[in-house]
C-alpha cells in the first residue's frame, strides 16, 4: 500500500528536497536511496525513464518502507501511474497536465504532482485535485517567475524542477515553493557509478542547510 496522500505532502513540506533519480543503470539504487537518507533526503523520485524502474521503485520499498517516500517521475499517463503504484510509488510526478493521472493517483491511494507551466495548467491541475503543482522546466520557471504566480494563487502548493541547483534552490523557497526537486545537482552520477556514497549524503546535507535556511528566513 502507497504511503498515505496527507504523509507524502506533510513530508515534502517538511524534507523541501526530493532526489529526482534519472540515471542509466540501476544499479546500486537502494545504496543511493541510503545515502540520500543519511544526508536528510528521504523523499526519492525514481523516473520511468530509469531502465527497470519498476523493479527499482519496488526494491527500494522493499528495502525501507515508509522511512523513504518513493515515488515515480516522468508518469505520462494513467496506465502507467497505476503500474508505478503497483510496484510501491507512494505518489506520481509527471512534466505534464494530464488529469487522468491524477485520477489514477488518487484512486490508488497515491499523491499526484502533475507538470505544469501556465497560470491556466495551474489552475485545472489544483482544480483537478492535484496535490502539489510541479513548475517545468525550471530554465523557464525561474525563482522570478515562481514569485509572481504566487501572487494570484497564493492558495496552490508548488514545486520547481530542472534548474534546480545550491544556488536556486534557496530562491525558490523564498519565492513560495514548497519543495524543490533536485537532479543531477545531487544525484552526482560520478559519485554514483563509483560508489562514492558520502559524497552524495554530503550533497544531500547541503541541499536541507539551504533550503531549511531559507525557509526559516521567509517565515
Amino acid at each position: 500500500m502507497p504511503v498515505a496522500r496527507e504523509h507524502v505532502v506533510r513530508r515534502l513540506m517538511e524534507t523541501g528536497v526530493v532526489a529526482v533519480v534519472r540515471i542509466d543503470d540501476p544499479t546500486g539504487v537502494v545504496d543511493l536511496a541510503r545515502a540520500l537518507g543519511r544526508g536528510g533526503v528521504s523523499m526519492f523520485e525514481v523516473t520511468m525513464t530509469v531502465p527497470g524502474a519498476l523493479d527499482a521503485i519496488e526494491a527500494t520499498v522493499a528495502e525501507f518502507g515508509d522511512e523513504v517516500i518513493v515515488g515515480a517521475g516522468t508518469v505520462l499517463d494513467a496506465t502507467t501511474a497505476s503500474l508505478a503504484v503497483s510496484a510501491g510509488a507512494s505518489y506520481v510526478v509527471s512534466p505534464i497536465l494530464d488529469v487522468g493521472v491524477i485520477e489514477t493517483a488518487h484512486l490508488r491511494g497515491a499523491a499526484a504532482m502533475p507538470g505544469c507551466l501556465t497560470p491556466t495548467e495551474i489552475a485545472t491541475a489544483w482544480r483537478a485535485g492535484a496535490d502539489v503543482v510541479k513548475l517545468f522546466p525550471g530554465r523557464v520557471a525561474t525563482p522570478g517567475y515562481f514569485k509572481d504566480l504566487k501572487g494570484p494563487l497564493p492558495q496552490v502548493r508548488m514545486m520547481p524542477t530542472g534548474n534546480v541547483n545550491l544556488e536556486t534552490a534557496p530562491q525558490y523557497i523564498e519565492a513560495g515553493a514548497v519543495a524543490v526537486g533536485v537532479g543531477k545537482a545531487l544525484v552526482d552520477v560520478a559519485a554514483l557509478r563509483s560508489g562514492d556514497w558520502d559524497t552524495i549524503t554530503e550533497r544531500a546535507r547541503a541541499f536541507r542547510r539551504a533550503v531549511g535556511t531559507a525557509g526559516e528566513e521567509a517565515s
